[in-house]
């Protein structure tokens, strides 16, 4: 098997270090647009390789998409960063032009490789992706609710002194400040959180959990990497392995949870064919409310999207 990490950055990087890490894949091919990134860092993970003791093959290479022919899964990473002067609208199109790209020469060699979109904004690119690829909408989807879970998770477990293993919780919509934490879906051990902790206090943590991104930025100058690379390792290790696991993915919606025709972050069950089943679950009046909230926020960005007309 073969897996693709496009994009060689911080992200792309520790994606394709733990997915050679864990033998997801026999052969993980990381593709960037400057020379020599990405022949470097594979490199380097190779010379990792008799330490860690892992038999992956890797492969580096500057904008030679041949070299991903074949690919069962591809992780797409790349994008730029929001730069001083940069309104939304400015980022919205030049990455979503990058992730055209990006996918057409993937599509090009691997007709029939499931997706992964990190690219931000998540929602939009991921969108972007489908669109472009052509595929089922089942193949393409976007890596955000489970970095976002993993995020609450280990603020509630910092709280709670406690395992984050036994900490379980469920996180809805766009990946933004518009997300939504589920407090009657999150528990410790199977107890239900509110009863460990007021609701003054999870508020903060959910407000944490949303700025959770900015928080990072305002302390190293730039996004995380750790975290979102080990998450979109961890959905291509369900799908390659066909481990049927239910995490919270972008995924494109029709009619479930009231919306339609756009990417939004929900529970999915992944497995070898991509998301196999979306798991529509019961939502409280204030819920509803603000997952409406998060799905406007996401169809204002897939509106501009369309003027663009890049499909």
């Amino acid at each position: 098997m073969k897996i693709t990490v496009v994009g060689a950055g911080n992200v792309g990087a520790t994606a394709a270090n733990i997915l050679a890490e864990k033998e997801v894949a026999s052969t993980v091919v990381l593709l960037d647009v400057v020379k020599g990134l990405a022949e470097g860092k594979s490199l380097d993970i190779m010379q990792m390789a008799p330490l860690a003791l892992f038999d992956t093959r890797t492969l580096g290479v500057t904008d030679d998409y041949s070299a991903t022919a074949d690919s069962h899964i591809v992780i797409i990473t790349s994008g730029l960063a929001r730069k001083p002067g940069m309104n939304r609208e400015d980022l919205l199109e030049a990455n979503a032009h990058i992730v055209k790209n990006v996918t057409e020469n993937i599509m090009k060699y691997s007709p029939n490789a499931i997706l992964i979109v990190v690219s931000n904004p998540l929602d939009a690119m991921t969108y972007v992706a489908w669109k472009v690829a052509g595929i089922p909408s089942s193949r393409v989807m976007g890596m955000a609710g489970l970095l976002d879970t993993a995020r609450y998770r280990a603020f509630l477990a910092e709280e709670l002194n406690c395992s984050v293993k036994d900490i379980q919780a469920v996180i809805l919509g766009g990946h933004g400040d518009d997300m939504v934490p589920l407090m009657n879906y999150t528990t410790l051990s199977g107890v239900p959180i509110r009863q460990l902790l007021p609701d003054e206090k999870l508020n903060e943590i959910i407000l944490r959990t949303r700025k959770g991104g900015g928080e990072l930025v305002n302390l190293m100058g730039k996004s995380a990497w750790y975290a979102p690379g080990y998450a979109a390792a961890r959905m291509a290790e369900a799908i390659a392995k066909n481990q049927r696991r239910y995490f919270p993915c972008s995924a494109y919606l029709e009619g479930q949870y009231g919306q339609n025709d756009l990417y939004f972050g929900v529970p999915v069950k992944l497995g070898k064919k991509g998301i196999e089943h979306i798991l529509e679950i019961t939502l409280d009046k204030d819920e509803k409310a603000l997952v409406e909230i998060s799905a406007n926020s996401v169809r204002e960005n897939i509106v501009f999207l369309e003027s663009l007309k890049l499909w």
